[in-house]
């Protein structure tokens, strides 16, 4: 199957899609992204895009901090997300990253001056965590980057150097994922997830001032637990000891989904495996991205 990618303002061959060795964003990580999951649903024969129009809404924040200028409005880049992924013609589910990044070939660390540019393309994307069996987490040793470093309301490219020494680390030493703490030494999120706990009956989530990313995932499961569940969330800092005595533990995202955690530090979370809520939460989920709970057909947008 060919795949197409948008690039330079044109959809081409991704294979024809190439950037220079001095594009200042490779050079320095000056470009910010998103991650889109698209879902086939086999009973419709659609593609489905779960809240595409929120991740461009959330890109152009980012621009703002990176001092990009974009060219295309929200409405623009959800066209252009549509024209690539029916022009690929999956019928599995895919994940879409579009980027918007300093374009300009030029040695110098700067943000100012430089010309801006947007890319797309898509891949087939399973699952990113496993799904079922829980997940052996430990904390990391490194910690998390904060607003005044590297702003983590904006997906930042170079910010993702933290995530990658975490998560590394974390499967070098036998762990499948990482959580990162902050510099007060509360819990902030995992390498590339937002992260939830259960503790008598309510979801506990760290705030957005906790140096996290503004999940678009982690808000729709608050949504979906107040909503569908009755199940209150409570935004709160949260101590890394807490992490040994919840009930429930799961990580949620673009690429995660929703993920149960049964092992942290060594330390068994509940039962050890997935537990109720977060099985709840996980079919509820995967039902409104596949756009099979009709009260919210407005998240998902059909590509054909």
């Amino acid at each position: 199957m060919n795949r197409y990618a948008f690039f330079q303002g044109n959809i081409i061959p991704m294979q024809d899609a190439k950037l220079s060795i001095t594009t200042h964003a490779f050079l320095y990580g000056t470009a910010c992204f998103e991650g889109i999951r698209a879902y086939w649903n086999d009973d419709d024969q659609q593609m489905y895009l779960f809240r595409m129009k929120e991740h461009y809404q959330r890109i152009l924040n980012s621009c703002k901090i990176l001092k990009i200028k974009p060219r295309y409005t929200v409405e623009e880049l959800c066209q252009i997300t549509l024209d690539v992924v029916a022009k690929s013609q999956d019928r599995q589910d895919i994940y879409i990253r579009p980027i918007f990044y300093k374009s300009s070939e030029f040695v110098g660390v700067k943000l100012d001056g430089l010309d801006d540019d947007f890319l797309l393309f898509s891949v087939p994307f399973g699952a990113y965590l496993d799904l079922a069996k829980g997940l052996k987490v430990r904390v990391s040793s490194w910690r998390h980057v904060e607003d005044n470093m590297i702003p983590m309301r904006a997906k930042i490219n170079g910010a993702y150097v933290n995530a990658a020494l975490a998560k590394s680390e974390a499967q070098v030493d036998g762990y499948d994922e990482a959580i990162f703490l902050d510099s007060s030494g509360h819990v902030s999120e995992g390498s590339a997830e937002n992260i939830f706990l259960v503790r008598n009956g309510k979801l506990i989530t760290p705030p957005v001032t906790g140096d996290i990313l503004e999940g678009i995932t982690r808000n729709t499961i608050i949504d979906l637990a107040r909503e569908e569940l009755g199940i209150a969330t409570v935004e709160r800092e949260i101590d890394r000891t807490e992490l040994y005595v919840v009930d429930e533990a799961f990580f949620v995202g673009t690429g995660a989904q929703v993920s149960p955690i049964s092992e942290i530090d060594r330390r068994m979370i509940g039962t050890g495996h997935m537990g109720p809520i977060c099985s709840e939460i996980q079919k509820l989920y995967f039902d409104v991205v596949k756009n099979k709970v009709k009260k919210y057909s407005h998240w998902c947008t059909p590509v054909r």
